[in-house]
């Protein structure tokens, strides 16, 4: 199994670069997963992750990118929560890459 080295702790994923435990999940290792990802992290990008993480603690799940979009732009207003501006963001797709900088699951429905 592949991993991440975070100052010398090694936090371990599968193929795809998803944590295999989400209790490993830190600051430090989202910043190592996005350099991996090739995403520069502002504070936009921490949003989003910050919303992923407060999402996925209180329904225990990774929402697909609709769902995604449609949340932040009930939150954080329609200037994020469009689908131009998270690909922006993330590049690879906003579900899919900003859930792995988040330390969550691949979303259900992404291939």
């Amino acid at each position: 199994m592949a991993a991440y080295d975070v100052n010398g702790t090694v936090v371990e994923h599968d193929e795809e670069g998803y944590i295999t435990n989400l209790g490993d999940w830190t600051k430090e290792l989202a910043d190592v997963i996005a350099a991996a990802e090739e995403v520069d992290m502002g504070e936009e990008h921490w949003a989003v992750v910050n919303f992923l993480r407060d999402y996925y603690e209180e329904y225990q799940i990774a929402p697909a990118v609709r769902v995604l979009i449609k949340s932040i732009k009930k939150s954080m207003g329609p200037e994020v929560g469009n689908n131009k501006y998270m690909y922006e963001l993330f590049p690879y797709g906003p579900a899919k890459q900003a859930c792995k900088i988040a330390g969550l699951p691949k979303p259900t429905g992404c291939v």
